[in-house]
C-alpha cells in the first residue's frame, strides 16, 4: 500500500513538473502609457478605466503621458518595457493605423505592437468658432469659397483622421481650407476657442462640453447615425459625405512580444470591465460608443485593413512627413 502511495505521489509530481507555469496577472502596478497629453480623448477614456480597474484587480493603475512623435515616443515606452502586461499602451486608432504612414518610426505597428482591446469609439465633429459666419455646413462651404484660402482648419496631429477629414472635404467640394496640426486636442480647442484657428476636426468627448457651453459650433460628426447627446448635429453621411466616416477606436495595445495568453487575459478583463453597470453608462455620457467584446485577433484584422486604407489616403493626396 505504502508503495502504491509513493508510486502515485511521484506521478503527480512529475505532471506538476511538465505542466507550464501559468503566471499571475498582474503581479504588481500597471502603467496605461498615453501617447497624447491631459485632457484628450484617449486620456479621458484611460483615466476612466484605471480608476475602475484599480479596485477591481486589488493593483494601482497609474497613467503616464508620452505625447509627441505622432504617438512613437509612447509606443517606445511600451516596446522598452517588459512584455508581461504590466506596461500596456493605452492609445487611440491614429497611432497605430494612421500617423505611421507620415512619420519615421523605428518600429512597424502591425508587427512590433499586437492590439488587445478596442473598447470604444469616438466620432469626428467638424466644429467652429461661433463667429465664422455659417450656421451650417453648405454655409460653410459657401463662405469657404468666397473667400479662398482664409479659413484654416486644426488637427490633433498630422496624418490623423483629423487631418485627413479635411484633405476629403476640401478635394469633394473644390476649397481650400488650410491644415493646421497640433500634439492633441487640447492646445487645437483653446486656440479654436481663442479665435487663432477658425475651424477644427475633433474627436466628441473633447469637444461636447464647448459645444454645450456655446464656445463652440458644430457642423457635421462623422458617426452613421446622430449622436444621442448631440442629435441636432447631422451626420457627414446624410449631408453628402459618405467618405468622411472616421472613427477614432480607443483601447489598448502591448509589445507583440507579450504572449497571446496573457493578451487575451487582459481582453476579457477589460471587455468585462467596460461591460459593468455604471461604467458603460459613463462612457457614453462622456461621447464614448463602447464596442462589443472582440479577441485580440478581430482586432488585429481590423488594425490591418484601416492600416491599409489610410496608406491609400496619404497616397491619394501625397501626404509627406514634415
Amino acid at each position: 500500500m505504502k508503495a502504491r502511495r509513493a508510486a502515485l505521489a511521484f506521478a503527480l509530481l512529475g505532471l506538476l513538473a511538465a505542466a507550464p507555469v501559468k503566471a499571475a496577472w498582474p503581479e504588481k502596478r500597471i502603467t496605461f502609457v498615453v501617447p497624447a497629453p491631459p485632457g484628450g480623448t484617449m486620456d479621458v477614456m484611460a483615466r476612466v478605466v484605471a480608476a475602475q480597474l484599480s479596485p477591481r484587480l486589488r493593483q494601482p493603475v497609474v497613467v503616464d503621458y508620452r505625447p509627441g512623435g505622432g504617438g512613437a515616443l509612447a509606443v517606445q515606452a511600451v516596446l522598452d518595457a517588459a512584455a508581461d502586461g504590466h506596461t500596456l499602451l493605452f492609445t487611440g486608432s491614429s497611432v497605430l493605423t494612421e500617423s505611421p504612414h507620415v512619420l519615421a518610426l523605428r518600429y512597424n505597428p502591425l508587427t512590433d505592437l499586437q492590439p488587445v482591446a478596442d473598447l470604444g469609439r469616438a466620432y469626428l465633429l467638424l466644429i467652429a468658432h461661433p463667429a465664422v459666419p455659417a450656421a451650417t455646413l453648405s454655409e460653410l462651404i459657401a463662405h469657404a469659397k468666397r473667400y479662398p484660402r482664409k479659413l484654416s482648419y486644426a488637427s490633433y496631429g498630422p496624418g490623423t483622421a483629423a487631418h485627413y477629414a479635411g484633405l476629403i472635404f476640401n478635394r469633394r467640394e473644390g476649397i481650400d481650407l488650410q491644415h493646421v496640426p497640433y500634439k492633441g486636442s487640447p492646445p487645437a480647442l483653446a486656440d479654436v476657442m481663442a479665435g487663432q484657428v477658425p475651424l477644427m476636426f475633433d474627436g466628441i468627448v473633447t469637444s461636447l462640453p464647448y459645444i454645450r457651453s456655446g464656445k463652440v459650433k458644430a457642423f457635421a460628426i462623422s458617426s452613421r447615425a446622430r449622436s444621442r447627446l448631440l442629435p441636432q448635429v447631422p451626420t457627414f453621411a446624410e449631408l453628402g459625405y459618405p467618405e468622411i466616416d472616421f472613427s477614432n477606436w480607443i483601447g489598448v495595445a502591448a509589445s507583440a512580444r507579450m504572449a497571446p495568453a496573457l493578451a487575451a487575459t487582459i481582453n476579457r478583463e477589460l471587455f468585462s470591465l467596460v461591460a459593468a453597470p455604471g461604467v458603460r453608462e459613463r462612457l457614453l455620457e462622456l461621447g464614448f460608443e463602447p464596442t462589443p467584446a472582440s479577441t485580440p485577433g478581430e482586432l488585429a484584422a481590423m488594425v490591418r485593413a484601416e492600416f491599409e486604407r489610410n496608406a491609400r489616403i496619404v497616397k491619394a493626396f501625397n501626404i509627406t512627413f514634415e
